[in-house]
């Protein structure tokens, strides 16, 4: 079967690649990127649309240059051995030319392949804006170059075509040699186009080629799907002669046919001998040997002996050293990819990395210094330090005791986890934070058994692997907000990790052996003591932390949170600078928090608003006002006067004096009442609240504990006409609600005796309800602690008098009328010292809780002691209760 004949033209562009061929009826897709490549396939191919057609040219250095074809040189009009040119070519994505040098010397064939454009796409590049082509590019036949010149910035050609005329080709397809090498090729590339369908599942459209395309054509296009060298391929272009292209074609086609079928032994035989595991074992073993000979050993064997030495070093007890040994040899035996061994490896690491018997060394207690680290640290908290101090001195004493563990109780933000901190750093040892905050799996203290898949030990033991040490200061942090669920009761099992006399067996469920804790220092943390259990609570020593006074909160912003929040934000005093009065004022007016965390926000608040005043200031310095400022090892050379600099470099060996000596401003921002309401906004507080609430009979100030420190509750009563029922809003509790039903039974009951009713056996609430509300009601409240405060409001409502706006109370009482004592008195004083109230009321028997109130706050407090409700209405009310005179009290 013979085909037409493609026409060329005298003349081609040229488009090199360098080490490829392009064989006619291959097709390929390359990516045009250099300007001379842009430039041919613009004019030649993208403005003649599906009429133009291009050359393509082998090409190579010279010092790649083999003696296997002819090239040409430019301007040549015969072939020569070895002439060469100097120019560019172009490039592509596969086949790229790179641009060269003018002495460089690049080597083109003599015989090419005209190619015509399949497809054809234009791309920009961003952000460079360059123009790109993508091109599919289809052989169509071979030339033979006549004379090589240059086109602007591509080459062109003066060629002639090297096909047979129709004529010339069925004279040679009529010859006896021709159809038996046309017989033996097919019958080999039919061989080798049913092994590929059966290795690869192809379809049969290969075939399909074998009886339509004429086979000198079908020998170059399968030819082009092989991965052959750039020799051979340059002998294939030039094998013009159909029979001498049919031979090499079938030489090619059969030996790429014997490789697949050596292929096809080899993976048979391996896999009708090996199974995957054996299979596998012999590749390892293979990667060994090869390994060895390479120097490399770091393969799993060896990871096992270094594992082993690791082991043996970590100074396990006896008994786990026996229960890791038979676990290693256990391991030696298995294969990597069996299931189990990586949990044995990871389990056996642990064992390994854990601090059986390295210990930080204590350095000598110094009660001094852990006395000035202490004051240095924390400002106040005078009792708490001095419990820390007593408790370092024993262990001075006696370095081996069984201490206690002591349990910071406090609101947030008073310095619970400081304290921690610097106990480690007064004993020298390592400190490790265990938070267990929202914890209810009991598996996170002791641990998984390692049956469960995903199972790790318990944060203890990974606390202590992390540390690296066996006698850290361990924090538990936030133990009262442990949970408890139908994965166990993790507070249950602290109880064995807080208990001196179990703890040296801690047994994780992960280890399963056996860890001595004994050497661990253990403080805890909480906000509340209810939601701790008893048995736990009974193994530490609790001390409370109630909050700060405002004078204290001073001292802690001007000494602690003013530099610190400086630091943070890359300020000094030289930007910014905060008064006292403005502190008092941020306290006064916008914080009545316990601790000082609310305090520190509204600090960085104003640094970050100086923040924004330096940096826009600093755009610009001019250097005739601050180059007297400026002359540091920052400025490496003189600059010129009336200059400006936009940017400058700092080294990192700069210290902070000289970054603030760059960074000068014209003067520093200093805090007023004005930049407060700016920054922070109208202040949140003010001393005319309880004043103004009080205003109106049935209103009383009360005192609460929460976990947030004490607060001042105010509690107010109101009456309607109605059935004579009692409305309690404020999201109250079960306890809170007995004390209001307690308050209103004991009044209507003493009606008659504080003058509240007409006569005896008269209903107080006879065709009228009372309605007592707690406000936030968003907020939950409960609590034995409010029973005077309803008494107190119910009188005030029946007999129409304001109680003292200036007077708060706390206290519990009984049905006949005995005030009881209540818990938190100190962080109750301290929340009636935050809101500037001057008198409160608390029971007799609480007496005793006073000496723990600072001796500042009770000077500026009237404290009353009361052991009756008579006593409470005789000072809550103005003048003294109004109708004790005619009372049978």
């Amino acid at each position: 079967m013979a085909e037409s004949v493609v026409e060329l033209p005298s003349r081609l562009a040229i488009l090199p690649f360098r080490n490829k061929v392009l064989l006619p009826g291959a097709i390929i897709r390359i990516r045009c990127t250099s300007p001379s490549s842009v430039k041919l396939v613009e004019q030649e191919l993208w403005q003649r649309e599906e009429k133009g057609l291009i050359g393509i040219l082998p090409v190579r250095d010279s010092d790649e240059l083999k003696p296997l074809g002819s090239s040409v040189s430019q301007g040549a009009g015969t072939d020569s051995l070895d002439p060469s040119v100097k120019g560019q070519g172009g490039s592509s994505d596969s086949h790229k030319l790179d641009t060269k040098k003018q002495n460089d010397v690049v080597h083109w064939h003599a015989r090419g392949v005209a190619a015509r454009a399949l497809h054809l796409s234009r791309g920009v590049e961003k952000p460079s804006g360059r123009v790109t082509y993508m091109v599919v590019l289809e052989g169509l036949c071979r030339f033979s170059v006549q004379e090589l010149s240059t086109r602007g910035t591509y080459h062109t050609a003066r060629i002639s075509s090297l096909e047979m005329t129709k004529t010339e080709m069925e004279l040679v397809e009529q010859d006896q040699d021709f159809i038996l090498l046309s017989r033996q090729f097919k019958a080999t590339a039919l061989e080798l186009i049913s092994v590929l369908e059966l290795k690869q599942k192809t379809g049969g459209r290969t075939k399909v080629l074998l009886e339509t395309v004429p086979v000198h054509k079908l020998a170059d296009i399968f030819v082009a799907s092989f991965e052959i060298s750039f020799e051979e391929q340059l002998s294939m272009l030039d094998a013009v002669d159909p029979k001498v292209r049919l031979s090499k074609a079938t030489e090619l086609v059969d030996r790429h046919l014997q490789s697949i079928r050596v292929a096809e032994k080899i993976t048979q035989k391996v896999e009708g001998q090996l199974s995957k595991s054996q299979k596998e074992f012999l590749l390892r073993q293979q990667m060994r040997a090869i390994k060895e000979e390479l120097g490399d050993n770091d393969d799993e064997e060896d990871d096992l002996v270094a594992l082993e030495r690791k082991m043996e070093s970590a100074g396990m007890p006896q008994n786990v050293w026996k229960l890791a040994h038979r676990e290693l040899r256990r391991l030696k035996k298995m294969q990597p990819q069996q299931p189990g061994y990586n949990s044995s490896r990871v389990y056996l690491e642990l064992l390994a990395d854990l601090p059986w018997q390295k210990a930080s060394e204590e350095i000598e207690l110094d009660l001094r210094a852990a006395r000035e680290r202490l004051d240095s640290d924390h400002y106040g908290l005078v009792k708490v330090k001095q419990r820390i101090i007593e408790y370092l001195a024993v262990r001075k004493l006696k370095p081996d005791a069984k201490g206690p563990v002591l349990c910071f109780v406090g609101p947030p933000g008073v310095g619970k986890t400081s304290l921690a901190s610097s106990i480690a750093a007064a004993l020298g040892r390592k400190f490790v934070r265990i938070s267990l905050g929202g914890v209810k799996d009991e598996a996170d203290i002791r641990g998984h058994r390692r049956t469960y898949v995903g199972s790790m030990p318990g944060r203890l033991i990974d606390g202590l692997k992390r540390v690296a040490v066996c006698n850290p200061v361990m924090l538990l942090d936030e133990v009262d907000k442990t949970g408890s669920d139908v994965r166990g009761d993790p507070a249950s099992a602290l109880l064995e990790v807080l208990d001196p006399e179990q703890n040296k067996t801690f047994n994780d469920h992960y280890l399963n052996v056996p860890f001595d804790l004994s050497k661990v220092v253990f403080v805890a943390t909480a906000n509340r003591m209810q939601p701790i259990s008893p048995p736990l609570l009974d193994r530490m020593e609790v001390i409370e932390l109630p909050g700060y006074t405002p004078e204290e909160k001073l001292q802690i912003a001007m000494r602690h949170l003013i530099p610190r929040v400086l630091d943070q934000h890359g300020l000094s005093s030289e930007f910014l600078q905060i008064p006292e009065g403005m502190v008092k004022l941020i306290i006064q007016r916008y914080t009545r928090e316990a601790g000082v965390r609310n305090l520190e926000r509204h600090l960085a608040a104003l640094a970050r608003a100086a923040a924004v005043r330096v940096a826009e200031q600093e755009h610009v310095v001019p250097l005739n006002k601050g180059v007297q400022g400026l002359a540091t090892p920052l400025l490496e050379n003189r600059l010129a006067d009336s200059t400006e600099v936009e940017m400058e470099v700092i080294p990192m060996s700069v210290n902070s004096g000289d970054i603030s000596n760059t960074f000068r401003v014209a003067s520093p921002s200093v805090v007023d009442e004005a930049m407060l309401e700016k920054v922070l906004g109208p202040p949140r507080f003010d001393g005319s609240e309880a004043a103004e609430r009080v205003a109106t009979p049935g209103v009383t100030v009360g005192l609460v504990w929460t976990a947030f420190g004490g607060e001042v509750q105010f509690v107010e009563a109101t009456a309607m006409v109605g059935k004579g029922e009692l409305h309690l809003t404020g999201q109250l509790g079960d306890v809170i609600k007995e004390s209001a039903q307690i308050a209103l039974t004991w009044v209507r009951a003493r009606a008659t005796d504080l003058k509240l009713a007409a006569a005896e056996r008269v209903n107080l609430l006879e065709g009228r309800d009372v309605h007592i509300h707690f406000p936030s009601g968003g907020v939950p409240k409960d609590g034995p602690s409010a029973g005077v405060t309803l008494v107190t409001s119910l009188v005030s409502l029946f007999s129409q008098k304001r109680v003292r706006s200036d007077t708060a109370m706390t206290g519990e009482m009984t049905l006949r009328g005995l005030v009881l004592p209540v818990g938190g008195v100190k962080d109750k004083i301290l929340a009636a010292h935050r809101y500037g109230i001057k008198r409160v009321i608390l029971p007799e028997r609480n007496l005793k809780d006073l000496v723990e109130v600072p001796s500042s706050v009770l000077a500026s407090l009237e404290i009353l002691l009361a052991k009756n409700i008579e006593d409470v209405l005789e000072q809550a009310f103005e003048g003294g209760c109004p109708w004790r005179q005619h009372s049978k009290l």
